[in-house]
C-alpha cells in the first residue's frame, strides 16, 4: 500500500478520502501490521518535522504533534480553533518514556498503570522541564496516556517522541470516532490522516489527577470510578464534571471548561421515567414542529418506536451502556447530516459507564435539563 494525496483518490472505500478531495491532507489506510509500514513511517516523519497527524486510538481519533515542540503544538490549537488554556494529552508507547515528561510517579499512579495501561486512562502528573507550556496550558501538571490501539502505539514508537494530542475535531464539535469525521472537520488544515477504522470505545479516556490525594477524576470514561476504587481505594470526583464551569475556571485537563460535543442543533436532556420522557418529548416535538423546527430524538433501541419526531436515532440498547458510549458521538454528528434544529436526548444512570455518557451529554446540551414528571 502507498500513501496518496486525497485529491488523487477516486472510488475509494472510505468516506474520509472523498471528503478530503481537492485538499492537501493526506489519507492512509493502515492496521499497523509489520507488512504495512509506509503510512506509519510517513506519519512519524511528519511529526518529527513539526506537522500534524490524525490517528486512531481505542477511544477516539487524536490530532497529534511532537509533544516536545511548542510551535508544533500551537498548530493543534490553530487547526481545531481550540482555546490555548485547554491542555493537551501526551501519548507514550512505553512506561519508561514517562520519566522524561513527569517529575515524579506517585505509588498510586504505579498501581493504576499496572491495572489499566495500555488503555483508556489518562493520568495527571507534575510535569518535567522538558514539557513545553503549549502542552499544559501553562500549568505545572501534564496529562499522560499510554493508548492500546496498535496504530497509535506504532506511530509513537516510530516517531520516537511523545505525541501531544487532543481529539481530532473542530473545537466544540462531537469527537471523531472514524476517519470520515476527522476529514469533515479538519481537511486542508492538517498534514495527514491515518485511517485505522472505527474507534472501539467511542468516548475519550478517563482522566485521573494523581498529583493530589486522594486521586481525583477530572473526566469520566471507560475506566469507571468503581474500577479505579477496586485498585486504589477512595477516588474523588471533581465538581466540574457535573456543574456548568465558570469563566474563572482554569482547566487542569481537557474538556473541563468549554462547551463540547455539540451538534449544530440545540440539545436538551429529558430526565424521568421511560413513559414520562416519551410523553414529554412528543409534546415538545409538536410545539417545535408547529414553530417550523425540525426535531430529532436521541433514543435507545427499547424506546425508539415511541417517538413522533422528524428523525429518531438510536444510540444502542439501554442494557449495554458500552454500546451507547461507542455510538454517542456518531449519532450526534448524524443529526447535523439531516439538518435537525432541536435534539431531545434521553438520559442514563449517573454511575458506572453511565457517568461518562452523561458527562458528554450534559456538555453537548450546555447543561440544559428538562424534568419529565
Amino acid at each position: 500500500m502507498t500513501l496518496v494525496p486525497a485529491e488523487a483518490v477516486k472510488n475509494t472505500k472510505s468516506a474520509a478520502v472523498q471528503t478530503c478531495k481537492q485538499m492537501n491532507t493526506m489519507v492512509y489506510y493502515t492496521d499497523a501490521a509489520a507488512s504495512d509500514r509506509e503510512g506509519i513511517e510517513k506519519g512519524a516523519e511528519i511529526l518529527r518535522k513539526g506537522g500534524l497527524v490524525a490517528f486512531p486510538t481505542e477511544t477516539v481519533y487524536g490530532l497529534g504533534a511532537n509533544g516536545f515542540d511548542g510551535e508544533a503544538c500551537k498548530r493543534i490549537y490553530e487547526a481545531k480553533g481550540r482555546p490555548s488554556d485547554n491542555p493537551l494529552i501526551l501519548h507514550i508507547s512505553q512506561i519508561n518514556e514517562l520519566h522524561l515528561i513527569v517529575r515524579e510517579i506517585p505509588p498510586v499512579a504505579k498501581k493504576l498503570m499496572d491495572a489499566f495501561w495500555p488503555g483508556p486512562l489518562t493520568m495527571i502528573f507534575l510535569k518535567s522541564n522538558k514539557v513545553p507550556k503549549e502542552v499544559t496550558g501553562e500549568l505545572d501538571t501534564v496529562a499522560v496516556r499510554f493508548p492500546s490501539h496498535p496504530v497509535a502505539m506504532a506511530l509513537i514508537r516510530e516517531a520516537g517522541l511523545p505525541i501531544a494530542a487532543p481529539s481530532a475535531n473542530t473545537s466544540g464539535r462531537p469527537s471523531p470516532t472514524r476517519a470520515a469525521h476527522v476529514a469533515h472537520d479538519l481537511s486542508g488544515k492538517i498534514d495527514m490522516i491515518l485511517d485505522g477504522g472505527s474507534a472501539e470505545w467511542g468516548l475519550e479516556s478517563t482522566i485521573v489527577d494523581v498529583s493530589v490525594t486522594p486521586p481525583m477524576i477530572l473526566r469520566p470514561g471507560a475506566v469507571t470510578k468503581e474500577m479505579l476504587e477496586q485498585v486504589v481505594g477512595n477516588v474523588g470526583i471533581d465538581p466540574a464534571i457535573w456543574e456548568k464551569p465558570t469563566a474563572e475556571l482554569r482547566p487542569k485537563a481537557p474538556g473541563m471548561k468549554y462547551t463540547h460535543y455539540s451538534p449544530k442543533a440545540e440539545v436538551y436532556l429529558v430526565q424521568g421515567s421511560r413513559e414520562a420522557v416519551t410523553e414529554k418529548i412528543n409534546a415538545l416535538a409538536v410545539q417545535d414542529q408547529r414553530a417550523g423546527k425540525k426535531v430529532g430524538v436521541l433514543a435507545t433501541e427499547e424506546s425508539k418506536d415511541g417517538y413522533n419526531a422528524d428523525v429518531v436515532l438510536s444510540a444502542g440498547s439501554r442494557s449495554c451502556l458500552e454500546e451507547i458510549g461507542a455510538n454517542l458521538f456518531r449519532v450526534l454528528r448524524q443529526f447535523d447530516e439531516v439538518d435537525i434544529d432541536v435534539v431531545y436526548a434521553e438520559t442514563f444512570p449517573f454511575e458506572g459507564e453511565g457517568m461518562a455518557i452523561m458527562n458528554r451529554l450534559q456538555k453537548s446540551a450546555g447543561y440544559r435539563m428538562i424534568k419529565a414528571e
